[in-house]
């Protein structure tokens, strides 16, 4: 019986199923990044298992899942064992956990500083290589009624829709507003036209008692406030 028993130990798998039984014997939270994410391609190739070939993945960007999720297909796609299909559901599996971190901001939030507005927006706009501008909606308690991406850019600005923002405004019943942008460039200081765009919404929503309560420049790691550096 003791045999019977030692052929379903985890070390009498093969390297590629060994994760899978792992996870189910000792929970998720037994795994290692590489290991979950060996989960994810199920094999490796004929020098390397699915774990060593993801150990040696997240080696490439210093064990660091953030740098993962940001690596496009292609670049997955240059690590031998790793074809379309794989690299496609690795890039699937970290756009939801991105997503999941921006949803469970969302249900907790309300908007109390400017770091609860960068801990909403930073899942969403932190890491893009690209500028989007977004409106944050705020009812009366600064809890937050939506958030929508208002413009999307290249690297070196985007358009706002001055209309189209109390236009929202109005719909959602929103009384006050954040807005919020990235620098792909990684800088925080505010550009000219961010200035003349903080004031030319906050003069706009203020015909229509609707309050901007702060404008944040969002990159991977820091950001600026309008607000905390009374600029609004």
């Amino acid at each position: 019986m003791s045999e019977v028993k030692a052929s379903f130990s985890i070390k009498n798998w093969s390297q590629d199923d060994q994760p899978r039984e792992k996870l189910l014997s000792k929970g998720k939270a037994a795994l290692s990044d590489a290991e979950l994410v060996a989960i994810l391609i199920g094999t490796g190739n004929k020098y390397e298992s699915a774990v060593d070939l993801c150990k040696r993945m997240l080696a490439s960007v210093d064990h660091n899942l953030s740098q993962l999720g940001k690596l496009s297909v292609n670049q997955l796609m240059a690590f031998k064992g790793i074809g379309e299909a794989k690299a496609i559901t690795i890039a699937a599996a970290m756009e939801l956990g991105r997503r999941r971190r921006g949803e469970e901001a969302l249900e907790k939030h309300k908007i109390i500083s400017s770091m609860s507005v960068f801990e909403l927006m930073q899942p969403i706009i932190g890491e893009l290589h690209h500028e989007e501008f977004w409106i944050v909606y705020l009812n009366n308690s600064n809890r937050v009624i939506q958030k929508s991406q208002l413009s999307k850019g290249g690297i070196t600005g985007t358009l706002v829709d001055v209309r189209l923002v109390l236009k929202n405004a109005l719909e959602y019943g929103a009384t006050g507003l954040v807005l919020a942008h990235n620098h792909p460039s990684g800088t925080i200081l505010p550009s000219e036209a961010d200035k003349q765009i903080t004031k030319k919404l906050k003069l706009a929503a203020q015909s229509l008692d609707i309050k901007v309560l702060d404008h944040l420049i969002i990159t991977e790691k820091a950001y600026f406030s309008f607000a905390d550096e009374s600029l609004l």
